[in-house]
């Protein structure tokens, strides 16, 4: 049994009627005139159908003659074709510049409105931009320090007056840490001594430790 549902929209209506009458009607490439009064004849060859009606019809031939395919294929020379796809009168020159007119309009019609479009995009997305500028937080970044492990000062006792003696390896108190040396001069107020990497210094009795 044939599906009786009804169609809903505009597309559908001309999908259906370009399926019953192909010849005459098509959904893609460039479409042929039609034949005036075509919506009459339409309307009678499916009077019976419960899936369309004459106020569908209607609506659908506007926007089928309004389409930028049916408008290109409105030309000087080329003859409007029935619902059987029978040529009928030749278009007459007036209904050829009408077509390039609407063309010409709708097609100014879709670059103001798509440049609208871009427009209100940018526009947008500025606005989007200076939304998140304004509630981005500052990041808090500390500076790293790098750690230094200080060394305790190594708490040696303090040498005795009669270890005061040449030759004698002996720390010597910088402050900061204790040095190791040799006594190599005892003088009446200092002592010299030699470090390690063969400097020679005089200090006080006092900075030396055993």
């Amino acid at each position: 049994m044939e599906n009786s549902e009804k169609l809903t929209n505009s597309k559908e209506v001309i999908a259906y009627i370009a399926e019953r009458f192909p010849k005459c009607f098509t959904i893609e490439g460039e479409a042929k005139p039609l034949k005036i009064g075509i919506f009459q004849d339409l309307a009678e060859r499916l009077s019976d159908d419960p899936k369309v009606s004459k106020t569908q019809l209607r609506t659908a031939l506007r926007q089928y003659t309004s389409s930028w395919r049916y408008l290109h294929g409105v030309k000087a020379g080329v003859s409007r074709v029935d619902l059987d796809g029978n040529e009928c009168d030749v278009l007459e020159q007036e209904h050829v510049d009408h077509a390039l007119k609407a063309l010409e309009e709708s097609k100014a019609k879709v670059r103001t409105r798509r440049k609208e479009q871009a427009i209100a995009k940018a526009a947008k997305e500025g606005d989007a931009k200076k939304t998140r500028a304004k509630t981005a937080k500052p990041k808090n970044i500390k500076p790293k320090t790098a750690k230094v492990n200080k060394k305790p000062v190594e708490t040696t006792p303090v040498l005795k007056a009669d270890e005061v003696i040449v030759g004698k390896n002996v720390q010597v108190n910088m402050g900061s840490g204790n040095m190791p040396a040799t006594i190599v001069e005892i003088n009446k107020d200092d002592v010299r001594v030699r470090l390690n990497n063969g400097l020679v210094m005089a200090v006080k009795a006092e900075h030396l430790r055993s």
